[in-house]
């Protein structure tokens, strides 16, 4: 028995999911967090569960972003709220959390909801190296090394079932059926991209 914690990078995922649709995602393309808060539980089998959501407000979605904020902890998250300015991050404060969710010493299982490499492979690395079990939650084809980060498993979002409304226009070469795969054109044949 130990515990179970989530770390969601939320200024991360956004992001990625901006890239992944070419705009700004609206809350029907966004993961559905209640899918997310009821397979982390399934996945806990009993254990204790801490769900935790990390956010980074701009002055202008402050007002916005209290509606998510308060139904997230109606969820049952905990939410880490940090205010925006100029290059500031919640990657340091992610890793914090989880160095003293360690050193409490009942630490079993972390999942991760991030695409970003180059601040968690080595905090990930050292959890694993302590024993604790690793999965990595993002989108494959943008979580570089987290993709394929020794000793831990990583789950591509879109595999979760319901966590989006509808399937996400990637274009994902790792992982084609064996019968192949079609992509369709996003743009018209002799116009430049974004005409």
């Amino acid at each position: 028995m130990g515990r179970h914690v989530l770390v969601w990078d939320a200024p991360n995922v956004d992001m990625t999911l901006a890239n992944i649709i070419e705009g700004k995602p609206t809350a029907h393309e966004r993961p559905d967090m209640s899918v997310l808060a009821q397979w982390l539980v399934d996945h806990a089998d009993g254990d204790a569960v801490e769900a935790c959501v990390f956010v980074n407000v701009a002055p202008h979605v402050a007002g916005p972003m209290r509606g998510w904020v308060v139904w997230l902890l109606e969820q049952g998250f905990r939410v880490f709220a940090k205010p925006k300015h100029e290059e500031s991050d919640v990657d340091d404060d992610i890793v914090d959390h989880l160095e003293a969710r360690h050193a409490e010493g009942d630490l079993a299982a972390v999942y991760l909801g991030s695409n970003d490499a180059r601040a968690f492979v080595e905090p990930l690395t050292d959890l694993i190296d302590d024993g604790v079990v690793v999965t990595v939650l993002g989108f494959a084809e943008y979580a570089g090394s987290l993709a394929s980060l020794d000793g831990a498993r990583f789950v591509d979002l879109e595999t979760i079932e319901g966590m989006f409304a509808e399937a996400l226009p990637r274009i994902t070469l790792e992982s084609l059926p064996e019968e192949g795969r079609w992509f369709e054109p996003r743009g018209r044949l002799g116009e430049p991209a974004g005409s």
